[in-house]
């Protein structure tokens, strides 16, 4: 309630102080009460200035001068109204306020007594009124028991009714069921009994079976007759009775007959259905053909009917479209695009088909497994045998035709072709027919000597590139004549030299190989130890290939050699050796001509044998893995392989160094002249040049060894040039010994071993660079005078024995008796 309202009704009070009691309202503490309302309703009469003050406050004009009592106000002046103020008392309505209050108090007091009155009064009515309702709704809930069991009652008969309705209607089922399989059982006895006349008469037969419209029900009933005699033939027989009534013998042939006269009346119309691509006939009959043998027949006259198994042309066309027009045997790549297109237009033509069988038939999934069978029976294997004709191992079609590569590049297309058309018909569809193994059925018989036909053809391409080579070599011997003889050049070491090509072909052949044996082996095993095989036919090959060459390098080191044996110039005469002079030098140059070719030869042997070790590493070695031990198997095949090469390596080798060492045996032979070290006392300075022999015979070598340097690498180089250096050094000394030195001569000698020295340190072999360096300390023994030979060797005790061999080369050796000075020096070298 608002102020307003509450205003308006709010306590009332007497027009004066004296004139009665004031009196209070009890709804006026109903509702939204207010406090502020009420006291201003009770102090309205009494304080009129208060209201006065509120409204001149609201407008805000009020006088400040003004009492707060409102009883001066007006246009009076301040003199009269204090006059006023001093007369009249300060606050007047004291009194009546204060009797107010009080009288208000009493009415406040009355009210309470009222208000509690009233509330014991209800509060008796509401404990009344509530044992009243506790009593009702303790008789309401047993009333909603007795409800409760009532239902529970009903319920327990409506169920009970229910399950006896359920049993009734069950038997009512029951009875219509038996009602309409006896209904039935009549109507097909009566139709046993037509089919029950005389063999083969199918006349009298009820117009069912001879009404189109009524196909499908006729073939129904006529599977379940025949089905029901069938089995009543069979019963008989098992119980003993070998002579079954006639009637159902009579009854199963008539059945059969018009079984097969009704599937093949069907298949007529199938047939003319499918000729005007009327679907909905088709399906139609494909439905009521399924119950005569679950419509195999139906599934595999439509696939027999396809045109591309019956047209003779689609035929041709397929073998003209692979094979080419022109009838030249064609190319693998020609018969790759060949197979491409013609297994796209196979696939594209069974997805047509899969669209009809879709649409016709109840069991597509059959259907297609069928003519996918039959595609790749038929037509692929149609094709497959003319393009895969078997060669024979015992007398292989030459290389010149082909050979036995072209039958297994042939195969290798083939197969993965083929493949490619089983994926592409699996997508398609081919209900439960495993096609990939299929698939691999159609290869059988070449998978099964496809490893034999591999190694033949590697072996065949070998003995072809052979005679290519020898056809090569024999061309180049006949062109050459007998030039390269009066050059004195070793013919069989100019020809067939090994070639990195050609072993880079044999790894090529392996190659291909190779991918041919991932493509045909499926499982990880027969992969494995077909590769084993291969790599054996490839390690075989680069074997004799390069042990043959370097025999036959060797054969021109072997050559060389019998020309220096004719014309040792040591072993003749000085007229006779005059003569053979030119001879020796054409000896000579075939040594060396020969020398080179077999560095290239081994050098082109270390080439080859690491272009096999990274083939084996990069492309066998993880296809080994699967199989346990065939990795190191095929290692250990490599490194007996290659050993037969390293023994002919090792043996040209020797032969290097020794036509190396006989050349320079010759050269020191021819040009080194008794007064190199034993100059005349002409006056002359000494010749610090060195030797004519010695500039030869270092020309030699570095002209030589300049191959042997490009050559040989490693371990093998090193081993190489210590040996030569070792002979170099030996036989120096040797051919020294032949001579008288003086001091002049002494200081020639030094200047050659200096000159040999600084030669062989291009070896790079510090055991000989140390032989050549005591050779230089030894040559001083040449230079020093008598007295100081004492002193010479006191810091290389080690080569003392040699230098007294030197010592005594020495002009002065006897006339200075230095045999007795050394004696007493070094008596344990005496």
């Amino acid at each position: 309630m608002t102020e307003g309202m509450r205003g308006a009704r709010g306590p009332r009070s007497s027009s004066s102080v004296n004139s009665g009691p004031v009196i209070l309202d009890i709804e006026d503490f109903k509702g939204d009460f207010s406090f502020d309302a009420l006291f201003g309703n009770l102090v309205n009469d009494l304080l009129p200035s208060f209201l006065e003050e509120e409204a001149d406050s609201g407008d805000g004009h009020g006088n400040i001068d003004g009492l707060a009592n409102g009883h001066l106000r007006g246009g009076q002046s301040d003199a009269s109204r204090f006059s006023q103020m001093s007369s009249a008392p300060f606050f007047p309505e004291v009194d009546g306020l204060l009797s107010l209050f009080k009288d208000s108090c009493k009415e406040l007091i009355d009210l309470r007594k009222q208000v509690d009155g009233r509330l014991n009064t209800l509060k008796k009515e509401v404990s009344t009124q509530d044992a009243k309702h506790r009593k009702t709704l303790t008789e309401i809930e047993k009333g909603v028991d007795g409800l409760f069991e009532s239902f529970a009652r009903l319920d327990g008969r409506i169920s009970s009714v229910g399950q006896t309705a359920a049993k009734i209607g069950d038997h009512l089922q029951s009875a219509d069921a038996q009602r309409e399989t006896a209904s039935q059982t009549i109507e097909l006895i009566k139709y046993l009994m037509e089919f029950n006349g005389s063999p083969g008469d199918l006349m009298e037969l009820s117009a069912l079976f001879s009404d189109d419209s009524r196909v499908a029900e006729a073939a129904s009933i006529a599977q379940k007759l025949r089905s029901f005699a069938e089995e009543d033939i069979g019963r008989q027989g098992a119980a003993g009775n070998a002579t079954p009534g006639r009637g159902l013998e009579v009854a199963v042939a008539n059945l059969q007959d018009y079984c097969n006269e009704l599937e093949n009346r069907l298949l007529s119309r199938f047939d003319a259905a499918s000729q005007r691509r009327d679907l909905s006939t088709m399906s139609e009959c494909a439905k009521i053909l399924s119950q005569f043998n679950r419509g195999t027949s139906a599934m595999q006259h439509y696939v027999a009917t396809r045109p591309m198994f019956i047209d003779v042309e689609v035929m041709n066309s397929d073998i003209r479209l692979v094979l080419g027009d022109d009838g030249s045997q064609p190319s693998p790549s020609n018969v790759a695009r060949g197979l491409a297109s013609l297994y796209k237009q196979i696939t594209d033509t069974v997805r047509k088909e899969a669209a009809t069988i879709t649409a016709v038939f109840p069991a597509p999934n059959e259907v297609m497994a069928i003519l996918v069978q039959r595609v790749l029976e038929q037509r692929v294997t149609g094709i497959l045998d003319k393009i895969l004709v078997k060669p024979s191992l015992s007398s292989p079609p030459p290389v010149q035709e082909g050979g036995l590569l072209l039958y297994l590049r042939m195969f290798a297309v083939a197969y993965e072709k083929t493949q490619e058309l089983a994926k592409d018909l699996r997508a398609v569809g081919c209900g439960d027919l495993d096609v990939e193994d299929l698939t691999e059925s159609l290869f059988s018989s070449h998978k099964d000597e496809y490893p034999e036909h591999e190694r033949a053809s590697l072996k065949q391409l070998y003995q072809a590139k052979m005679e290519e080579l020898r056809a090569e070599s024999q061309q180049g011997s006949e062109s050459s004549g007998t030039i390269g003889r009066s050059k004195g050049a070793s013919i069989s070491s100019s020809q067939q030299q090994i070639a990195v090509t050609v072993v880079t072909e044999f790894v090529r052949w392996s190659e291909e190989a190779i991918s041919r044996c991932t493509l045909l082996s499926s499982q990880p095993a027969t992969l494995a130890a077909n590769v084993k095989a291969i790599f054996t036919c490839l390690l075989d090959q680069v074997s004799v290939y390069i042990t043959e060459g370097l025999e036959r390098a060797r054969d021109g080191l072997s050559e060389a050699a019998g020309l220096r044996e004719r014309f040792v110039l040591g072993t003749l005469s000085r007229r006779v050796a005059a003569a053979a002079a030119s001879a020796a030098e054409a000896a000579a140059a075939a040594g060396e001509s020969s020398f080179k070719a077999f560095m290239v030869a081994v050098q082109r042997c270390g080439s080859s044998v690491t272009i096999v070790q990274q083939y084996f590493a990069n492309s066998i070695s993880r296809l080994l893995l699967p199989v346990d031990g065939a990795h190191a198997a095929s290692c250990e095949e490599m490194s007996t392989a290659l050993s037969k090469a390293e023994v002919a390596a090792y043996k040209g080798l020797q032969q290097c160094i020794e036509t190396v060492i006989s050349e320079v045996e010759r050269l020191l032979s021819a040009e080194q002249m008794a007064t190199d070290y034993k100059s005349p006392d002409d006056g002359f300075s000494p010749d610090h040049r060195p030797t004519n022999a010695c500039i030869r015979v270092v020309a030699y070598l570095s002209r030589v060894l300049e191959s042997a340097f490009t050559a040989l690498e490693g371990l093998n180089k090193q081993a190489f040039l210590t040996e030569l250096g070792n002979r170099l050094d030996k036989l120096l000394l040797t051919h020294w010994q032949k001579f008288t030195f003086n001091p002049s001569g002494g200081l020639r000698l030094k200047r050659d071993i200096n000159e040999y020295g600084d030669f062989v340190k291009r070896f790079s072999v510090p055991s000989v660079e140390e032989k050549f360096e005591l050779l230089g300390i030894m040559a001083n023994v040449f230079i020093v005078a008598p007295e100081s030979l004492a002193t010479l060797f006191e810091g290389s005790p080690s080569i003392r024995k040699d230098a007294q061999r030197f010592i005594q080369l020495r002009e002065d050796y006897k006339s200075a008796k230095l045999a007795t000075r050394l004696s007493s020096l070094w008596p344990s070298l005496c």
